[in-house]
């Protein structure tokens, strides 16, 4: 097969939402349907001691709550899918933002009684900002909720987009029958007795056929009839170029946890999800359809197996194909590596793959050779663009709880700052270092895997900083520099890559510092 069919089977994309609106389990449905696994995990039910598939680090279990993003590929329809599962929770968005430079497109989850939630708005407007493809899924049909109009109005309104539904709900609730699928004009039921199988769609072209009344009722008949009537009138048809484009995100209906409306996702998904898109680098745009590969760092999992201390580089290939065993140029050390066992995934299962197409994650183990935002080529000196690294928000001063084991403390801090968990900084004065993140939820991430994973202890101690701003160096006057090095060395420290960071302790301190050193330019993510 071709690069160019391969590329065609690709379908890469990320599920995002607020915490709880389903996300993990509409993940598990998809790879249901896929075929990837056999049955289904009540993801938070204490009677199946199992956890979600795609929740395979321990703390993620315990709290019922995934901490990381992770990476199922499955094959469905002769299309090969790569889903990747991100965190809902606001703590961990950095993780998610950085994983949405890896997708070519997004489901967005939204919960059908809470309706649109801050973190859904925050992950949108990043989607928005790079045009990223975005299907909307309503979820939790089977509950109480907003009216399925009322819905549609709010994601227009809260999360700006211009909605086509391509489902619509027959009832809510307690009422709920089932759903007509716009796009395929059939109807599927809803029976609240075989919650896990699903009654096989009936073919629909005419609504307004009478034998519908036999089937769904005759009142629940009618007012489908009118609701179809309106969402026809009031929203445009759905057109596949202006999705392509980030302009219009058609909607469906749904009940993941019942596996109700998720086949219609996907199979609609399949047909109008972009294959794997260009990206922009330093130098050029870069085409998938470019004979030499490229690919780069969007993430990195330290301990995926706490048994093999294993450091994993999960790597999205943009162009060309990857082979195993062919040495590759790391553009930053500017040396060739070669990687004799690439992994593909099925959330903690690997497995190893000899050729990855444009569009595949792969994972690649590390030894510490890369960090987040590295890229990979063939030869070519460039760099993928818009991987930041965003100012914390939290900071604490971290302290070693157990003199002996000092050298597991370096070792695991070291390890975890690669991951993009935190933000190592060094004081320039007295040499103490600082964890700072985006939650607050970070620190017992952070403390429960130092101790379990690197059997290293830490406590921390409070310290008053309102935002890390680095500090361009290179660009500043050198006697301004200077001055401005001498009166705030007290609030200055080092980066985990040797910036110069300037930790400010209120947004006035920021101003006036700016006013006084105008060339020392502030910057409140790294990646400039």
């Amino acid at each position: 097969m071709s690069i160019v069919e391969e590329i065609a089977k690709r379908r890469t994309f990320g599920i995002v939402s607020h915490p709880d609106a389903g996300k993990t389990t509409l993940t598990e449905k998809l790879l249901l349907f896929g075929g990837a696994i056999q049955e289904a995990g009540a993801v938070k039910s204490n009677k199946v001691k199992k956890g979600a598939t795609s929740d395979f680090m321990e703390i993620e279990r315990q709290r019922g709550i995934s901490v990381a993003t992770s990476v199922l590929a499955f094959n469905y329809k002769e299309k090969k899918i790569n889903i990747l599962d991100t965190p809902g929770h606001k703590d961990f968005a950095e993780d998610t933002f950085r994983t949405l430079t890896a997708v070519d497109s997004v489901i967005v989850v939204i919960d059908v009684a809470k309706g649109v939630e801050e973190q859904t708005e925050k992950l949108v407007e990043v989607c928005r900002m790079r045009n990223i493809p975005m299907i909307v899924f309503i979820n939790k049909l089977d509950r109480e909720g907003k009216d399925a109009f009322d819905l549609l109005d709010e994601v227009e309104q809260k999360l700006g987009l211009k909605v086509a539904p391509l489902s619509f709900p027959i009832g809510m609730g307690y009422d709920f029958k089932g759903i007509y699928n716009i796009w395929e004009k059939n109807i599927n039921l809803f029976s609240g007795e075989n919650k896990q199988q699903i009654s096989e769609a009936i073919e629909f072209e005419d609504v307004n056929d009478p034998s519908l009344d036999d089937i769904i009722g005759q009142e629940a008949a009618e007012q489908l009839r009118e609701e179809l009537e309106l969402v026809y009138e009031v929203y445009p048809d759905f057109d596949i170029e202006a999705y392509r484009d980030g302009t219009q995100q058609p909607v469906f209906f749904g009940s993941a946890l019942n596996n109700f409306g998720v086949r219609e996702l996907l199979d609609c998904f399949i047909e109008i999800a972009p294959k794997p898109r260009p990206k922009e680098s330093d130098t050029r745009l870069v085409s998938p359809t470019d004979g030499k590969f490229s690919g780069f760092v969007f993430k990195i999992h330290a301990n995926m197996d706490p048994k093999h201390r294993d450091r994993l580089a999960f790597v999205k290939i943009v162009s060309g194909t990857f082979e195993r065993n062919v040495p590759y140029l790391h553009v930053r050390h500017n040396k060739k590596l070669k990687f004799s066992s690439p992994n593909a995934f099925f959330a903690e299962k690997k497995q190893v793959v000899d050729v990855s197409y444009p569009g595949d994650i792969v994972g690649l183990h590390d030894t510490g050779n890369f960090k987040i935002g590295d890229t990979l080529t063939e030869g070519e000196k460039m760099n993928f663009k818009g991987i930041p690294s965003f100012s914390p928000e939290h900071f604490r001063y971290i302290n070693n709880a157990d003199p002996m084991k000092a050298k597991q403390l370096h070792k695991g801090i070291d390890q975890l700052m690669d991951e993009g968990v935190a933000q190592l900084f060094t004081m320039e004065l007295n040499g103490r270092k600082i964890i700072g993140t985006v939650g607050a939820l970070q620190y017992e991430v952070i403390q429960y895997r130092l101790e379990h994973e690197y059997g290293a202890k830490c406590t921390y101690e409070n310290i008053h900083v309102h935002k890390a701003c680095w500090a361009g160096e290179e660009q500043a006057d050198p006697e301004e520099l200077k001055e401005f090095k001498r009166v705030k060395q007290k609030f200055l420290a080092r980066d985990k890559q040797g910036q110069l960071v300037f930790l400010a302790d209120s947004a006035f301190t920021i101003q006036m510092t700016r006013q006084k050193y105008p060339s020392v330019i502030l910057h409140f993510t790294s990646e400039f």
